[in-house]
């Protein structure tokens, strides 16, 4: 008998330090954690770095103006904004904490270095797709004469 209470204190001091050592999931734990994921990953350098790779793809004589364009009209602080609103809507604190710990992470860090070349090579790919998929959609659709 003694042997299983003692068992059933040890577990249940388990049970209570897990539950006291994970973040309550509110609205301002998600965004801290959305904050420290932005941190790791940085959105302009982000974006800076995709529109070089992407530029890449275009001809030589277009590319600075492109990368110019895609930086320098960007308005970062709105995106950043946007983009912690949605992950406090959408994700929980636990998951963002994750993200964060992850892309914060030597290894996470050297994965966010691949993302631009990684959009770059699929971009071509998917813009062609959607357009694909577009024209299906406008030729499914039926024809709206103007009144």
């Amino acid at each position: 008998m003694r042997k299983q209470t003692f068992t059933l204190t040890i577990l249940t001091l388990f049970i209570s330090c897990g539950l006291a050592f994970s973040a309550p999931d509110t609205p301002e734990t998600r965004r801290h954690e959305a904050e420290r994921y932005l941190q790791a990953t940085p959105p302009k350098a982000l974006f800076e770095d995709m529109a070089d790779k992407m530029a890449a793809n275009l001809p030589p004589d277009q590319r600075d103006q492109f990368k110019k364009l895609m930086t320098s009209q960007l308005d970062i602080a709105a995106l950043t904004k946007a983009m912690i609103d949605a992950m406090v809507k959408n994700f929980t604190t636990e998951e963002l904490k994750a993200l964060a710990d992850f892309y914060g992470s030597p290894v996470g860090k050297s994965a966010m270095q691949k993302f631009g070349t990684y959009m770059a090579d699929i971009m071509p790919t998917m813009e062609a797709e959607i357009m694909k998929a577009q024209a299906k959609v406008n030729q499914s659709m039926p024809n709206k004469s103007p009144k």
